[in-house]
């Protein structure tokens, strides 16, 4: 009687789930965490740089915006240019009389640069030791229209314009040494000393007042030998009919030589600034670019390393079933594993650097979300791109090979 063999079914592998493959893939970080924490180092570092750099850029745009909603950007300056033979222009005396007729114009103040009245501390200041600091003239309403705040003292009124009392920009006191106004503070201008009533904050559309000394418009005419004519007129207006404004304010300033005028938005200087801080922190981003890739190949260096040094533990797991398709998922798994750990330290660090700064500097703190997004996606593509070659490498060992390499 004949047998007949019954041939045993073909057994299909084991699938891992994927709890199973982040446990797999975390074997070798745990077996070697110090050099797990070095690579995944590489990659935080990298990471980190990108967010901070991303986030300050951010946050230092949501605090211009901040500031310039605070002071409006609807500030025009209107200034003396020059002639066509490269002299300095005049604006007539009564330029900001006619500028206050133009129908959207909310509100106008001027200042007139005193070229031969330079203020000292004292008179004990050689001349010849130094230039002096320059004295502007300036309207009772300067304040008002600049967005101009005192951290000491008063403004000019219509009683202090008329005798020898003078402002101080933030800069100017900080170079005499004026820490706060008071009577018995004086500083000399033009050889005549004048009591400091009040001190500046910093005007950040107006940043010419921070380094000068202020004083009123008819005491300066009579003491200080002022002509009378304005060199810079601040002008604010209606923010839908600004540039219509702005088209007129030359010909309305100097109608005689409108040429002559220069009409600027000192907003626009702000913005320009942003810009070039934006350029600098795109510098920024591309150096945190080639920290991730450094990272990236300190990844790699460290999979081919694990390959190597675990020949028997793939060799014996081949032959205990495993396929090379679950060689290659463990070894990618760890490699992914290991950057997501950097990628999310890093995006950890970086926010934090971002957020003490911002605080620091009395920021609003900005991380927009996309950086922490594409900061984790970048790692886990370094980390695919990082670790495919190894698991790849590993997968091809045939098990008594694998077993056989001491």
């Amino acid at each position: 009687m004949a047998v007949v063999e019954v041939p045993r079914p073909k057994l299909a592998p084991a699938r891992m789930r994927p709890g199973d493959v982040m446990r797999v893939g975390a074997v070798g970080l745990r077996t070697r965490p110090l050099r797990a924490f070095l690579s995944a180092l590489g990659i935080a570092i990298g990471i980190a740089a990108m967010v901070a750099v991303v986030g300050l850029s951010s946050s230092s745009g949501a605090e211009l915006d901040r500031t310039l909603s605070a002071l409006g950007t609807n500030l025009l300056t209107v200034s003396s240019g020059t002639t066509l033979t490269g002299e300095a222009a005049q604006m007539p005396k009564d330029a900001e009389a006619m500028i206050e007729r133009i129908g959207p114009v909310e509100a106008a103040a001027s200042v007139g640069k005193i070229s031969e009245a330079k203020a000292y501390r004292s008179e004990q200041i050689p001349e010849a030791q130094t230039g002096g600091i320059n004295t502007y003239a300036a309207s009772l309403d300067l304040p008002a229209t600049v967005g101009a705040t005192l951290s000491s003292g008063t403004w000019l009124n219509a009683a202090t314009e008329r005798y020898p009392a003078a402002v101080l920009g933030w800069s100017t006191a900080q170079r005499l040494g004026i820490g706060s106004a008071g009577p018995d503070t004086q500083v000399v201008v033009g050889g005549v000393r004048f009591t400091v009533v009040g001190v500046l904050n910093p005007v950040a559309l107006a940043t010419d007042l921070d380094s000068g000394v202020l004083v009123g418009w008819p005491v300066a005419e009579e003491r200080l030998g002022f002509d009378g004519h304005p060199t810079t007129l601040y002008t604010r207006s209606e923010e839908a009919k600004l540039e219509a404004v702005r088209q007129v304010l030359a010909g309305t300033a100097n109608p005689e030589a409108p040429n002559e005028v220069d009409v600027s938005r000192p907003s626009d200087a702000l913005a320009a600034k942003q810009a070039t801080s934006q350029a600098f922190a795109n510098l920024l981003l591309g150096v945190g670019a080639v920290a991730l890739l450094v990272g990236g190949v300190g990844v790699a260096n460290t999979m081919v390393i694990s390959v190597l040094e675990r020949r028997a533990e793939i060799g014996l797991r081949r032959s205990l079933g495993a396929t090379r398709g679950q060689i290659r998922t463990q070894f990618l798994a760890e490699s992914l594993l290991l950057s997501a750990m950097g990628g999310g330290g890093g995006i950890l660090l970086g926010t934090a650097v971002t957020m003490g700064y911002a605080l620091y500097s009395g920021w609003p703190s900005v991380v927009p979300a996309w950086a922490t997004v594409g900061g984790l996606a970048a790692t886990l593509l370094i980390g695919a791109m990082a670790g495919l070659y190894p698991a790849i490498r590993a997968s091809r060992l045939s098990p008594t090979e694998a077993l056989s390499t001491p």
